[in-house]
């Protein structure tokens, strides 16, 4: 038999491999993000980013798809002439990404035994991420070691069935944080409305040392020089609310469809860094209509000598 590789052959072999490997990836992706959402870290900001969660998402639910076509096509190439297995870039790739599955498993394992002889907690985070690696990378394992063996026709219907539960369960995850598009819609508003605030905050703090008072109203923060001009809601494309409410301390309101706090569900939780400013605040809000009490403090900020 011909046993001569072309290069659809070539290409064909490397763009099965490419999709494994990008799906892998995004499959780890989503799950890790998953675990970070279910059980946040005590010690940690919580900053939950949606933007994080949704290029994988979207990567497994391409690559995956085609990764089946491509496999199929290949299969279907063995089938009419068996002596394609023997293609050497086609071993050549098995091998080494039995290679790279064995040392990541290995590695996963390292890890988890130092962890416990060292005598360090084994989070519930941990301990998933752990078995995350383990069913993703010992799925890859068994599989190709299966196609080397020749055992892969036989059990083809079960590699199928492990691998459309473990993509379309964690995609199923991954949109239980995410959400659906109307909601990132709706997160993303709040996100644009919480870092206007902040710039609209330090714009009146500079007005402050620069004048020794702060504005009456935002109209007076306009400047044509710096190019500074207040920004509008980006959802209703109103202003947002300003009071001045003594000599050096005021209130910003803005409207809000999400609450930012830590643990009131997944697809609807955005909760901002809690990288307290010098004001002494910070950014959580519930949803609807939020006021930030906000007092400057001239030791901290003292006016600028003229």
């Amino acid at each position: 038999m011909n046993t001569k590789i072309t290069a659809k052959d070539f290409f064909l072999h490397i763009a099965v491999i490419a999709l494994l490997y990008t799906g892998a990836v995004a499959l780890l992706n989503i799950l890790f993000r998953v675990i970070n959402v279910a059980f946040p870290q005590v010690a940690s900001y919580n900053y939950y980013d949606s933007t994080s969660i949704s290029l994988p998402v979207a990567t497994l639910i391409v690559a995956f798809p085609l990764f089946l076509f491509l496999a199929n096509i290949l299969r279907k190439s063995y089938v009419a002439d068996p002596s394609k297995r023997e293609y050497s870039v086609r071993r050549g790739l098995i091998y080494l990404t039995l290679f790279i599955a064995g040392a990541v498993l290995a590695g996963d394992l390292i890890t988890l035994i130092y962890f416990f002889l060292d005598g360090q907690e084994l989070t519930t985070a941990f301990l998933l991420k752990i078995l995350s690696v383990l069913v993703v990378t010992g799925s890859i394992f068994g599989y190709y070691l299966d196609d080397l063996r020749g055992r892969l026709d036989a059990r083809k219907n079960i590699w199928r069935i492990v691998s459309v539960v473990l993509v379309v369960g964690s995609i199923v995850a991954g949109f239980s944080v995410l959400g659906s598009p109307q909601t990132q819609r709706l997160v993303r508003y709040d996100s644009q409305k919480v870092s206007d605030l902040q710039n609209i905050q330090w714009q009146i703090v500079n007005y402050w040392q620069q004048k020794g008072s702060i504005p009456t109203t935002l109209a007076e923060l306009g400047d044509p020089i710096s190019g500074f001009s207040n920004p509008l809601d980006p959802q209703t494309k109103t202003s947002y609310e300003y009071e001045k409410t003594g000599n050096v301390s005021f209130n910003l309101c803005a409207t809000f469809n999400k609450s930012s706090k830590a643990g009131e569900g997944a697809p609807s939780l955005v909760t901002y860094p809690e990288s307290r400013d010098k004001l002494g605040d910070n950014w959580q809000h519930e949803a609807g209509r939020q006021c930030f009490e906000r007092t400057i403090d001239a030791e901290l900020y003292p006016v600028r000598p003229k």
